[in-house]
């Protein structure tokens, strides 16, 4: 089992404030499961976070993060939100919450 920071991954462009904290966290593990979005197995999901917008998701496999890291563009979409929302994916670094 890969270390918890290598299997976690940073989004940034969530909508904040659209839906309840708990809703819009079903709708990451959702997106980030479907297999057309390069996704897997959620092992959790962190939100909302210190910096609004902001989710952390961790993985069970590594390998999850490789695939939903090689993906072009990440479209947030539900029936539950008014449009469409484009996510920022980026590698969980540990530098970014020490520094804090």
């Amino acid at each position: 089992q890969a270390a918890r920071s290598t299997r976690t991954i940073v989004i940034a462009g969530v909508p904040a404030g659209l839906l309840q904290d708990d809703v819009m966290a079903d709708i990451l593990i959702i997106h980030f499961q479907m297999s057309r979005n390069n996704g897997g197995d959620v092992e959790e999901v962190t939100y909302p976070t210190q910096d609004p917008g902001v989710a952390y998701i961790t993985f069970e496999d590594q390998e999850v993060v490789e695939n939903v890291l090689k993906k072009d563009q990440h479209l947030l979409q539900d029936k539950r939100l008014p449009r469409h929302y484009p996510l920022t994916v980026t590698r969980y670094c540990h530098n970014v919450s020490s520094s804090l």
